[in-house]
């Protein structure tokens, strides 16, 4: 644990950080890569780091650093509606990412989030956002709507109002046309509804 103080300071306000980045900062150690999986394994049984997939780690317990483990990404969905105040539902994160990754349900300190994987053509329209002291890609409201007739997820009449009161015609007509016509066909079938 010699080198606990040194990772600390260096990594403790990082979101998130992987054992490539660990192997980087203490080459001139010369460690063993015996000693760094040692390290890491000691440091996620004292907690003091927590392992949010494999290889990737965060010394912060907030359940939006999870998103980090699967860059590219963005959270969206019904995750996006809250972190925009479009509702006040208490969400599970979900995490939006076009890697080939294993998609579903996966657990963080104690707190589920969901995997999803999007396609390439399709992974636009998200912008950072402030969340307490560091930035997440949270879709924007285009988006949003766009990425619950995409994976045919059900909204509600509230949350639709809100999104149609917020939606700025010229970005969504912009980002129909990215989209798969189906995909289109969906949304515009939302937004007659309400």
């Amino acid at each position: 644990m010699k080198y606990l103080k040194e990772l600390r300071a260096r990594f403790k306000d990082s979101v998130a950080f992987t054992i490539s980045d660990l192997r980087i900062f203490l080459k001139n150690k010369r460690i063993s890569t015996g000693y760094l999986h040692l390290l890491i394994h000691n440091l996620l049984t004292k907690g003091e780091i927590k392992r949010i997939t494999r290889g990737i780690f965060t010394f912060r317990d907030e359940i939006q650093t999870v998103g980090f483990g699967f860059s590219p990404f963005y959270y969206g969905l019904q995750e996006a509606l809250s972190l925009r105040n479009i509702w006040e539902q208490e969400t599970n994160p979900v995490v939006i990412t076009p890697r080939h990754v294993r998609v579903g349900l996966r657990s963080f300190g104690g707190r589920n989030y969901l995997v999803r994987r999007i396609s390439r053509r399709m992974f636009f329209g998200f912008e950072m956002l402030r969340y307490y002291d560091f930035w997440i890609p949270v879709s924007d409201v285009e988006k949003t709507l766009i990425d619950f007739a995409y994976f045919r997820e059900p909204l509600g009449a509230g949350a639709l109002r809100e999104i149609k009161v917020r939606l700025r015609k010229e970005v969504l007509s912009e980002y129909l046309k990215r989209c798969p016509k189906l995909v289109a066909k969906r949304v515009l079938e939302l937004l007659r509804k309400s």
